[in-house]
């Protein structure tokens, strides 16, 4: 069995190693050609249609038509369904996608809708994927409810499935979301925080069902523990990528990503780019993280101050190559799988995950 956990990452005390991806600019960023993730949708049309069909038809309840209304509202929203697409993908590169890999894709996509819906909750957050958020429109208890609902779903759904080591996995992987999210919480805001710490939360909210998704789509398709390692592999390190890159986003992004500039640091969370200014700070750089982060007392131009310390000691570039290593090493782990033309797209995914940043 491969493992469901891995320790902190020596990439985050290392330098990056010297080759970079070759081509990202001429490629994945290229606006002539389609991007890979709508080359992964295009791959998996008919199987996604079938997905979306046993969302529709799980999402419903006959006694609480709420859930349905608030689920759609998210659902509905845009989203780029990537996890269960990496489901999907797994399952069809090592030669299966039969009706068990449709409703663990579904599984993984109300495991991540019901995640958003809490995180907002505790977040306080007013935009998701640039609409208001559910808690907004509704309130918080229907946001923390119908995201019970979706899990309890999410459970029905794997049971399906007839394999233990597939419930398995995502019962681990939920337990280690969660742990994740509690971790952020009670580390936030906190200047001890450290990137070890910062690489188990970002482990557990994205990068555990990244792995899972992809790991269990493996699985229904027979692969060989080899094959289970390669899949989780990738699917952990992608998960990283992409989450570094969004944090990233957070302090030169726009508006398009459904962020605006700076919400991270509104919001006082102690993300990469913050963490490595904090440990390159002096006494009155430290002052300030110390009066923005911790005590919240943030005027204006403290945002840009902010962003100049970022600059100043080269944080928000150290972050950028930080986020290219861990996609080099989610394409490093295909090479233990078939090749296929799935196999290629999920390179490609891996690429332009951050050649959002370039």
């Amino acid at each position: 069995m491969p493992p469901r956990q891995r320790g902190p990452a020596q990439a985050l005390r290392d330098p990056p190693p010297p080759q970079r991806l070759q081509g990202i600019k001429d490629t994945a960023l290229n606006q002539t050609a389609s991007k890979p993730h709508d080359r992964l949708a295009a791959a998996l049309a008919a199987e996604m249609e079938a997905v979306n069909a046993v969302i529709r038809d799980r999402m419903a309840s006959r006694h609480a038509p709420r859930i349905p209304e608030v689920t759609a509202h998210l659902v509905d929203a845009g989203g780029k369904r990537l996890r269960p697409m990496l489901t999907l993908a797994a399952a069809k590169l090592l030669g299966s996608g039969d009706e068990r890999a449709v409703k663990l894709a579904a599984t993984v996509e109300f495991i991540h809708t019901a995640t958003l819906l809490h995180d907002d909750v505790v977040d306080e957050s007013t935009k998701r994927r640039g609409r208001p958020t559910a808690n907004l429109l509704w309130d918080n208890k229907s946001s923390v409810l119908v995201g019970d609902y979706l899990l309890a779903r999410a459970f029905q759904l794997m049971t399906e499935c007839g394999s233990l080591e597939v419930v398995t996995t995502l019962a681990n992987a939920s337990a280690v979301i969660s742990e994740g999210e509690v971790l952020q919480l009670t580390a936030a805001q906190s200047l001890a925080t450290g990137t070890e710490i910062y690489l188990n939360v970002i482990r557990g909210k994205t990068a555990a069902l990244f792995s899972a998704a992809c790991e269990v789509g493996g699985m229904v398709a027979g692969a060989t523990p080899a094959q289970q390692a390669a899949l989780f592999a990738y699917g952990d390190a992608l998960g990283v990528a992409f989450q570094m890159a969004d944090d990233l986003l957070d302090y030169g992004g726009t508006a398009a990503i459904g962020k605006n500039i700076g919400d991270d640091f509104r919001e006082r969370k102690l993300t990469l780019p913050v963490i490595l200014a904090v440990e390159k700070a002096d006494a009155t750089e430290r002052a300030f993280w110390a009066r923005v982060i911790e005590k919240g007392d943030q005027r204006e131009g403290d945002l840009e101050e902010a962003l100049r310390l970022m600059q100043s000691h080269g944080t928000l570039e150290a972050t950028r190559l930080e986020a290219h290593a861990w996609a080099d090493k989610a394409r490093a782990a295909l090479s233990d799988l078939p090749e296929h033309p799935l196999r290629d797209i999920l390179g490609d995914v891996a690429n332009y995950v951050v050649a959002r940043l370039s």
